[in-house]
């Protein structure tokens, strides 16, 4: 029985020998031959992270680019057990970052007219300040500072008294009728 030799290891070498050889070649033949031998297995490891068929093959291409430098510079003992501790690092890294970066559905139409409708709506609140600035100086000083103090500065009937030493009747009078007038000073000035 002489006459028959084992072959199998001459035409297939193991994971071992494979890893030496590209080590010391970098020939990319080799490490397509290994790297074939478990990318059924890498792809799955994906596909149970990711969830997603694309996204899962992307990765194990992704895998192989990594493959083509680190095992080059690392000391491989068992070339499935550390091909799957870097695909189950590869995997959480991207979802890492993934999570870092959330992607954002948009509308379609969010870009083309929205800033449009925003600058709009800009010029339009400055032009009705301009309009209710020019009304406030229309105003008798004691109806202006009321209302200022009352609807701008957020005070209270009892604090306008105290800040301008109007009696509180009087500033409840002021703040009734300047609010009066300005509504109508600003809708003469606005065409409505």
């Amino acid at each position: 029985m002489k006459f028959i030799k084992n072959t199998s290891k001459s035409q297939n070498p193991d994971d071992a020998e494979l890893v030496a050889l590209y080590q010391k070649s970098g020939d990319l033949d080799v490490l397509g031959n290994l790297y074939n031998r478990y990318m059924h297995l890498v792809y799955g490891v994906c596909l149970s992270y990711f969830k997603d068929e694309e996204q899962s093959k992307d990765a194990v291409m992704q895998i192989f680019e990594e493959l083509v430098v680190k095992l080059r510079v690392h000391q491989v003992q068992n070339f499935k057990s550390w091909l799957h501790v870097l695909t189950r690092n590869h995997c959480l890294m991207a979802l890492r970052k993934q999570n870092r970066n959330p992607l954002v559905p948009m509308d379609e139409n969010f870009v083309e007219k929205d800033d449009f409708v925003h600058l709009d709506i800009d010029d339009t609140k400055e032009t009705q300040l301009t309009i209710m600035e020019k009304c406030m100086e229309t105003l008798s000083e004691e109806q202006r500072k009321s209302v200022d103090l009352f609807y701008l500065q957020e005070k209270c009937y009892k604090e306008v008294a105290e800040i301008t030493g109007y009696d509180m009747l009087k500033v409840k009078s002021y703040i009734q009728n300047g609010k009066r007038n300005l509504k109508i000073c600003i809708e003469k000035n606005s065409g409505l």
